[in-house]
């Protein structure tokens, strides 16, 4: 490879470190991991609780809960778009 090749992937690898640690790290070890932006365990978690106080909302008719809930887990689905950081602020 030519000197500015190397460099590239240098530069490359500097950002994807400073970016998402825990996928370099993975990806050095030879077990990668999905990227940051393909994670949505927190997502998921935010729509089960969501949807757990908005049952119970229904359950014990109580408004301030069921927009609690319904509040939560709009929260929790836009955490499923992957290009989140990268769209633009309204």
């Amino acid at each position: 490879m030519t000197q500015s090749d190397d460099e590239r992937l240098v530069d490359l690898a500097a950002r994807i470190e400073r970016e998402d640690p825990r996928f370099a790290r993975a990806l050095g070890e030879g077990r990668p991991a999905r990227p940051r932006e393909y994670r949505r365990t927190g997502a998921w978690w935010g729509l089960a609780v969501g949807l757990a106080v908005l049952v119970v909302g229904v359950l014990l008719p109580h408004g301030l809960m069921i927009a609690t809930g319904l509040v939560v887990m709009g929260i929790a689905v836009e955490l499923f778009d992957p290009h989140r950081a990268r769209s633009g602020r309204r």
